[in-house]
């Protein structure tokens, strides 16, 4: 599952305060991530609180996408 900057809004994270220097400090490229998001696993991996509000979120668009899709219900 992708990480894209709409669940970092969504959290309502601070661009250029917050979310860019936890990137630098983990030696991601912004540009890249911008352009096509990152893996949940690696902000999973880093046990970030913060990171991991953004992926819980990611998480429940993912699931709702899925339930609309799901010709079983």
């Amino acid at each position: 599952m992708k990480v894209y900057i709409r669940h970092i809004r969504a959290a309502k994270y601070c661009r250029k305060e917050g979310v860019k220097p936890f990137f630098d400090a983990h030696h991601w490229d912004w540009s890249d991530f911008l352009a096509n998001g990152i893996d949940a696993q690696k902000l999973i991996d880093t046990q970030d609180a913060m990171a991991l509000k953004v992926v819980e979120i990611a998480q429940e668009e993912h699931n709702e996408r899925w339930k609309k899709t799901d010709i079983r219900t």
